[in-house]
């Protein structure tokens, strides 16, 4: 694990950005909605990372495709908050016909095509998907980490209580004005919740001194006690995702997906049983009260960056930013690069 931080200077080149979009973003898993958003019959459309997505499930099978008609590029249906019961996509252009399964079912005026044509040369481009901790995942690239591989700690350390069930209730995102992985490191960074969040998260989290660690080669955890009910656990995964488990079987999903260089999303999901949809809005109101405190934090952070920084010395309640940040730099393969 690496003993100092990165250097700014991978927080504020543009080249980095486009080795990300390159090497690190393809060759991860990233989720997109709960498993129980979708049922048997519907679609949905999404967009990740600039890619036009929709999810299908049909006879019990999820798929995802490039949600765009191999025609002219159309996209088959608008991204929408809500999954849709429907039996096909249809093309809005030229009405090309698919199934849920990705195959075209007609043309208009097949018989006029310049070039002989075969329904089944053009099919939708499927990407792969899977479900695991009632989450729908995809990844945009041809040979992602093993799912399983990514999310090793959050199955080592708490399998049972994250393959629980759970509705999507609540979902709400804002623009930072920081680069990714600023926001990131600020939300693995243990040193400054007593100080920055005195009266909100640090309530929740509880002491420093009862604050326990665990790392793997691909994500990190804080847990602390809560009350006899067992441990609040909050996971640290690559891309730029958090997922917080509380022991009554909520989850908490924050993440920080790029927009360019120097802004990113922060997208918030809170997931649970549907009895708990009365208080959702309560729930997210209080998360995102610590999430404005860090809102002003890092995008201060992001004018230091920008200002030359030589980032100081990692302290012991910031190794979970170490861990993400040795992993980074693998994917990336940072060694290979001249400094910037």
């Amino acid at each position: 694990m690496n003993s100092t931080f990165l250097p700014a200077w991978l927080y504020t080149e543009p080249a980095i950005a486009q080795r990300e979009r390159q090497r690190y973003d393809p060759r991860l898993w990233h989720p997109l909605t709960a498993t129980t958003a979708l049922v048997d019959g519907q679609a949905q459309a999404f967009e990740l990372l600039g890619a036009p997505l929709v999810l299908t499930r049909f006879q019990g099978t999820l798929r995802c495709f490039l949600n765009r008609c191999p025609h002219r590029g159309v996209v088959l249906q608008p991204p929408s908050a809500q999954a849709t019961t429907c039996r096909r996509l249809v093309c809005p252009y030229h009405g090309w016909t698919y199934d849920l399964q990705g195959q075209l079912l007609a043309a208009a005026r097949e018989s006029d095509f310049v070039e002989p044509f075969q329904r089944s040369d053009w099919p939708l481009i499927a990407l792969p998907c899977r479900e695991l901790g009632g989450l729908i995942w995809v990844a945009i690239g041809p040979d992602p980490l093993p799912l399983e591989q990514q999310l090793d700690l959050v199955l080592q350390e708490a399998n049972a209580l994250f393959n629980r069930p759970r509705d999507l209730l609540l979902r709400q995102g804002h623009t930072l004005n920081c680069n990714w992985k600023i926001a990131h490191d600020n939300t693995l960074d243990d040193y400054h919740v007593a100080i920055a969040h005195p009266t909100t998260l640090h309530r929740e989290q509880g002491p420093v001194r009862l604050y326990r660690h665990a790392l793997s080669d691909h994500g990190s955890l804080l847990a602390t006690p809560y009350g006899e009910a067992g441990e609040f656990l909050t996971f640290g995964l690559a891309p730029w995702t958090h997922l917080l488990l509380w022991p009554d079987g909520r989850l908490a999903l924050i993440q920080f997906p790029p927009l360019d260089l120097d802004h990113c999303r922060m997208e918030v999901w809170l997931l649970g049983d549907s009895a708990l949809q009365p208080a959702a809005q309560a729930w997210m109101d209080e998360i995102q009260t610590f999430l404005a405190e860090d809102r002003r934090l890092v995008e201060a952070a992001q004018v230091g960056y920008a200002s030359a920084l030589v980032p100081g010395p990692p302290h012991r309640l910031e190794q979970r930013i170490l861990q993400q940040q040795t992993f980074y730099a693998q994917l990336m393969d940072l060694e290979a690069m001249p400094e910037g």
